[in-house]
Formats: structure tokens, sequence, C-alpha cells
């Protein structure tokens, strides 16, 4: 039990507090490998949640992927009517 002052420990292993640590210093490419290193071992109910909940936060948004390809698009196109305009 904490007293006053004191922070009781964080739930989850030391495994899952190291990927989080990762995660916050930057290294997200890292961290989704010891979220996925945790999954493919035989994880707590808490290391499988808190490895679950780290790979869903460093997913990439599939909506950045469409505003890519209509990026893309865009770009192509005015590229496409320069070169008609000036050649």
């Amino acid at each position: 039990m904490a007293k006053g002052g004191q922070t009781p420990p964080a739930p989850g292993s030391a495994e899952a507090h190291a990927a989080w640590a990762r995660k916050d210093a930057g290294d997200v490419a890292g961290a989704r490998r010891d979220a996925e290193r945790i999954l493919a071992g035989s994880p707590s109910a808490e290391d499988r949640a808190e490895a679950e909940e780290l790979l869903r936060r460093t997913t990439t948004p599939r909506a950045l992927y469409g505003f890519a390809l209509l990026a893309a698009t865009v770009f192509v196109l005015l590229l496409v009517l320069a070169i008609v305009r000036y050649a």
C-alpha cells in the first residue's frame, strides 16, 4: 500500500514498461517490436492488454493513406496539365 506522497507501481511487467518507455522516447518501431514480442510469448492478461494498447496507439490511421493517395493524384494531374500547357 502506498504511503502519503508515494505512487503505487503501474500494473504490467518490466517488459511492458520498457516498451512504453521506448515509445515515449520516440522509438515507435522498437516499441512495436517489443509489444509484438510480448504477445508472441504467453503474457499475462495485463501484459496482453498493455501490448495490444501500445500496438493500437502506434498504428498509422487508414485515412492517412487515403489522403496520401489523393495528394499524389492531384500532383500527377497538375504535372500532366503543366506538361500539356508548356510542351
